[in-house]
């Protein structure tokens, strides 16, 4: 679906509609460009766009397909980079990956957009209200698509951060519930993070170091890109961090319940020990010998009782205080 089509001269929007099949003539002027948005769009929809402005069957072949890595790829004039969008969700403790495409040459910026995280509707109207930006050309859309995007990942980071402090205090609460499943599954939640974030520093970094070949006469873009490629290494550290705590929170939630363990051992073999004095001493004096004391006197039975429970209180203290039962 093509979701904008636009013509913008010295920084601002053409009134009116473009059509698809007028784009490429409409930006043959000086200090012009047409920005074309699309959002899952179909084959006929794409291959309409592709030969309108002549894309290189390679970069064609993956916008289509989508699912790929992020990367940074240049074909004559045409500058074709791919990079990954994310949203969490909270309530499902699960990040949604959606993905861009971007084409952009000396006159023209193509998106295309899979899935709906990240859209690029506030972009472009934040643009349109910065003229002065939006005339340095297509570079200007890059950069604040790119910028959007990265922006994006914190509220990410944000929401796994929020989780993991609730791991922690789960691990050490006296609750009996093992977190060991959510805190797998966040795991794996944070290094598909990792597998789709990092790889867009090596195309942030041919950016900031001027591999393109289009841009504004006189300004130097390169501290830009130069800014989004910090936030990012910042950001791709943070995952890091998030993964070593999830690991560290793993061992200790292990090593946590194998106390418990311990401990609910200890409980038992001390309730073992004092129910083994009186079936010890109800064994001994049920056996047949002829002369025993409960036979012939009277205060037999209840010495015989008096010593069980005299050695099973005893036994439970001093098991007591040292934290046996």
């Amino acid at each position: 679906m093509i979701v904008d089509c636009a013509v913008y001269t010295g920084g601002k929007r053409r009134p009116g509609e473009l059509r698809l099949d007028d784009a490429l003539e409409s930006c043959r002027m000086d200090d012009t460009f047409v920005w074309i948005g699309l959002h899952e769009p179909t084959q006929a929809e794409f291959d309409a766009v592709a030969t309108e402005f002549q894309l290189h069957p390679l970069a064609v072949e993956d916008a289509i397909k989508a699912h790929q890595r992020s990367k940074l790829e240049r074909y004559g004039d045409c500058v074709f980079l791919v990079f990954k969008t994310a949203r969490y969700d909270d309530a499902a403790e699960a990040i949604e990956f959606s993905e861009i495409q971007l084409f952009a040459g000396e006159r023209f910026v193509i998106t295309v957009r899979h899935g709906a995280a990240s859209a690029l509707t506030p972009v472009r109207q934040q643009l349109e209200r910065d003229p002065d930006r939006l005339a340095l050309g297509p570079i200007a859309v890059v950069h604040a698509i790119l910028d959007r995007v990265v922006d994006d990942y914190l509220p990410v980071l944000d929401g796994l951060d929020n989780d993991i402090a609730e791991i922690e205090i789960q691990v050490f609460s006296p609750d009996r519930n093992n977190p060991a499943e959510r805190i797998y599954k966040l795991k794996r939640q944070v290094l598909e993070l990792f597998r789709n974030v990092e790889p867009l520093i090596e195309p942030l970094d041919r950016l900031h170091t001027g591999w393109h070949p289009f841009g504004a006469a006189g300004v130097d873009l390169g501290p830009y890109f130069r800014d989004i490629h910090d936030h990012l290494r910042r950001e791709v550290a943070r995952i890091e961090v998030q993964r070593e705590l999830l690991s560290e929170v793993l061992t200790v939630n292990l090593a946590h319940i194998s106390m418990r363990q311990n401990e609910d051992m200890r409980r038992i073999s001390g309730w073992v020990a004092i129910a083994a004095v009186p079936t010890m001493l109800a064994g001994l004096w049920g056996m047949n010998f002829r002369h025993m004391p409960e036979l012939n006197e009277p205060w037999g039975y209840p010495l015989a009782l008096g010593i069980m429970a005299t050695v099973s209180l005893s036994l439970f203290y001093w098991l007591r205080k040292r934290r046996w039962i």
